[in-house]
This record gives C-alpha cells, sequence and structure tokens, in this order.
C-alpha cells in the first residue's frame, strides 16, 4: 500500500523595514516551519537596513524550511531626505524595493502571500498571480478596529480628527481619546496621513488578517472585528489572533553577559529595566531628567543608553544597533559614578526579552510599542508606561485602564518633560508600592494566560492550525 505524502503549502513572507515590523512576522515563519512543517520564504526588504537587521539573517539559528530573499537595495536618494517622516520613508522604501517583486514570486512560487501594515503595495501583484494573500497585523486589536473603522471616519468627518470635542466612536470598542490618536492621523493634510489611510483601507481587500495578539488581552477588540455589525457591513476580512509572538530569548553574547551577571545579583523582582524600543529617542532634557528620578528613586535600575535627539522621538528608527555613543557626554555629570552598583548603564541594543525574562526584573519603564509590551507581558512584567510616537499613546491607555498593569507619569501643566520628582515618584510606586504589587501580579496571570493561549489546544494555537488548515487546501 502506498501512502500519499502530504503537500505543504509554501508561504512568502513580507515584512516591511524596521525591527518592530520584521521581529513578529520572522517569529510567525520560525513557527510555520518547526509546528507545521510548512516551507518559507522571508523576503527582505534591504535598503534602509538597519545593523540589527542584518545580524538577525546572518544568524546561524534560522531553522532550514526558511530561506531569506534579500530584495536588493534601490537608490532612495531622490525619493527621501533628512525631513522625510518614519512611516513616509518606510512606504517609499517599500514602493522602490517592490518594483522587482512579479519576479521574485514567479520564482518562489508561493501559494500564500503574507504581508503588512505597509507593504499591501504587493497586494495586486500577488493577485495577478493567483496568490492567495493574507496581512498581518502588528499592531493592538484595538488599533486593528480603528485602523478598519479609518476609511469610514475619513468620509464623515471633516477637518482634523484632534479637533473633535469628544472621543472617536470606534464600533464596538472602547471609545478613542483625542490626544491618545496616534501620530499618523494627528494631522490629515501631511503624507504620513495619506499613506497610512491608503494602507488601512487595503486591508478589506486580504483574505484574512493574522493578529499579533490574544482572547485574554483584548477580549473587547477581537469580538468587535469578528462579530459588530460594522466590519461585516464593510465586509472586513476573517481575524485570526496568533500572539503573543515575541522574540524569544537570545543567545548571550560575551558582551552582554555581564548584564546577566549583575542581574543574577540582584534580588527577584527588584530590577526596573529600562529601555525605548528598536527607535525611540529622549530630548537631551527630558533623558537629565530621567537620569536624576532613576538616583533619586534609589531602585535598582539597567539603563538602555541612547544618544538624545531633540528634532524626533523616533530618530533610531532605521539605525537600530548601529549608533555608537558615549552615555557620559550626555548623562549627567557623575551620574554613572553616583549610581554604581545600584544601576547599570548599558549602550543601544540588548536582549531585551532575556533581561526581561530573568527573575530579577520587576518593572519595565518601556514606550510602549505593541512588541516590547507583548514581551513584558509575556514574562510578566508590569510596565511604566512612556509612549514617544507612532500608538504607543493608544497602547498605554489600553495597559493601564484596560488590562490594570501599567502606570503613566504625568507631565506637571506648562511642562514639556517628565520632571524628575514624578518619575521619582511613579518608579517607587510600581518598584515598592501596593499598587505595584497589584499590577505585577495581573502581569504575571496574563503571562500564565498567555502561555496557555500559544500551547496546543490554546485560542492562539487553535487560530494558527485553522488559518493553516486554509492554506493546505490551497495545494
Amino acid at each position: 500500500m502506498v501512502v500519499s505524502k502530504e503537500v505543504k503549502p509554501h508561504i512568502a513572507l513580507l515584512p516591511s523595514p524596521g525591527m518592530g515590523h520584521i521581529t513578529p512576522l520572522f517569529e510567525f515563519a520560525k513557527r510555520l516551519v518547526t509546528n507545521h512543517g510548512i516551507p518559507v520564504s522571508f523576503l527582505v526588504i534591504t535598503a534602509d537596513a538597519s545593523a540589527a537587521q542584518t545580524q538577525l539573517f546572518q544568524s546561524p539559528d534560522i531553522p532550514a524550511g526558511i530561506c531569506i530573499v534579500n530584495i536588493p537595495p534601490v537608490d532612495m536618494s531622490n525619493v527621501i531626505n533628512e525631513n522625510t517622516l518614519v512611516l513616509s520613508r518606510g512606504c517609499l522604501t517599500v514602493q522602490e524595493s517592490l518594483k522587482p517583486l512579479r519576479s521574485i514570486l514567479v520564482e518562489v512560487k508561493p501559494k500564500v502571500l503574507i504581508v503588512d501594515l505597509f507593504t499591501s503595495q504587493a497586494i495586486e501583484v500577488a493577485r495577478e498571480l493567483s496568490i492567495s494573500v493574507y496581512s498581518f497585523y502588528t499592531a493592538s486589536a484595538g488599533l486593528l478596529a480603528f485602523s478598519l473603522y479609518l476609511p469610514t471616519l475619513d468620509r464623515e468627518v471633516e477637518g482634523e480628527y484632534v479637533d473633535l470635542l469628544e472621543p472617536i466612536k470606534v464600533p464596538g470598542t472602547r471609545p478613542q481619546r483625542i490626544e491618545d490618536l496616534l501620530d499618523q492621523v494627528r494631522n490629515r493634510k501631511i503624507d504620513e496621513y495619506k499613506w497610512f489611510l491608503f494602507h488601512m483601507s487595503r486591508l478589506a481587500l486580504v483574505d484574512g488578517i493574522l493578529e499579533n495578539s490574544w482572547e485574554d488581552l483584548e477580549p473587547l477588540s477581537l469580538k468587535a472585528v469578528r462579530e459588530h455589525e460594522y466590519y461585516k457591513t464593510v465586509q472586513a476580512p476573517p481575524v485570526y489572533p496568533i500572539g503573543p509572538l515575541i522574540k524569544p530569548d537570545e543567545f548571550i553574547t560575551d558582551k552582554d553577559a555581564r548584564i546577566f551577571t549583575w542581574l543574577d545579583n540582584q534580588p527577584a523582582d527588584s530590577v526596573l529595566f529600562v529601555a525605548f524600543g528598536s527607535g525611540g529617542t529622549l530630548t537631551s532634557e527630558q533623558l537629565t531628567e530621567l537620569a536624576w528620578g532613576l538616583e533619586m528613586s534609589e531602585q535598582r535600575f539597567i539603563l538602555v543608553a541612547r544618544n538624545p535627539s531633540d528634532a524626533s522621538a523616533s530618530a533610531a528608527f532605521f539605525n537600530v544597533g548601529g549608533d555608537q555613543n558615549d552615555p557620559s557626554t550626555y548623562l549627567p555629570e557623575g551620574f554613572a559614578e553616583r549610581t554604581q552598583g545600584v544601576g547599570l548603564i548599558v549602550h543601544s541594543w540588548v536582549p531585551q526579552a532575556a533581561i526581561l525574562g530573568h527573575s530579577s526584573s520587576g518593572a519595565f519603564l518601556s514606550h510602549c510599542g505593541w512588541n516590547s509590551s507583548l514581551e513584558s507581558l509575556s514574562h510578566g512584567v508590569p510596565i511604566l508606561a512612556w509612549p514617544l510616537y507612532a500608538e504607543q499613546r493608544m497602547n498605554a491607555t489600553l495597559l493601564e485602564e484596560g488590562v490594570g498593569v501599567a502606570v503613566k507619569p504625568v507631565v506637571q501643566p506648562g511642562k514639556k518633560v517628565v520632571g524628575r520628582e514624578e518619575i521619582e515618584r511613579v518608579v517607587r510606586l510600581i518598584m515598592e508600592g501596593e499598587e505595584g504589587k497589584v499590577m505585577r501580579r495581573r502581569a504575571k496571570q496574563l503571562k500564565e494566560k498567555a502561555d496557555t493561549a500559544l500551547s496546543c489546544g490554546g485560542s492562539s494555537y487553535n487560530s494558527v492550525c485553522q488559518v493553516v488548515g486554509i492554506w493546505k487546501s490551497l495545494v
């Protein structure tokens, strides 16, 4: 008797530039290979590649079933300049880089192409080649609901959203506060808004949306996008919550070993980890206040130091892992010496997931990027929420008010920065106060629920199995 061998569908993934997009899609690719035996081609836009991106794809640990396909770099000098904002820069880079996409897909021959939020220009090319298209939504389900509602909002609202007097009533979810609106919709006259609207309008064109969240974290938003009448009316695709997909604990290099040696000598839940993600930067004044606040709090900390920027809160977005800096030139004089033993100052790129997973880590002062938020919750660590750009204010509000695992510092009226006294207050609150202990318990409960969601039979595991079943039917 001849037993027929199951034919597996070939899947291609196409993330937009930036580690915040590449990392979760790459983790999904690895799970498709290791858990489901699905062969994957990972298409990499190499223009504007950061040092961290280059390092990731040169790793010897990439599973054998993943083929890295580098899309040749393009000359962007006539398309972008130093004043081009982050989203526009990324979208223009994608637009120019995808010109050879048809020939790449013809050669790779995938049954399914998975795009992300900002590579939707690939949809038409895939359709012409009879390739099924899915979107990997790298942000929260709350922002997904807002994004699916945005085309309607754009038609019905005149003027600027920031001038509205009432919160925006997103169908089926919590009203969206005007002050929390993501940067890309705060000025409808500029290219950032036009690009965001363009890509979010195209979510309805895909066959399904893979959402990097899970049922226990965002039950209201996930229920809304799947069941509310509005999303059925606009023919929103099926939504599959498959998260939290985060980077696993990385290999610890000799350079990073001192961090973990130091952590090993600290009490459990006693260290505040301070980092602002792959692209976040503070102004000189704010970084000074932060350093003083940390020192005044007398709490243990790890500070990921990065050159300040008075021009942009996302100044490091396209230079992850590549900036060379000397913290002594921008931190308060004598700060390192005065906090020696209590604090540890490290440079730019660190194994964040591994630090958050260490038993000594008690809280995370974070910019609240979605990947960083998921990493923190997946390790049971509460968050001192410090949003900087993009949709991070929305994430911070969700974590503080919707989930109860975060606290936000308050900027005093008339001030542009969070003062050192306020920083001292919230650091003490989350590290040693009763409120901090409650948040820590909630975060640890969410960790357990995240582990359950991803394990065999869990909600996110079942979502992946469901969509893989659909893909297998295409062969």
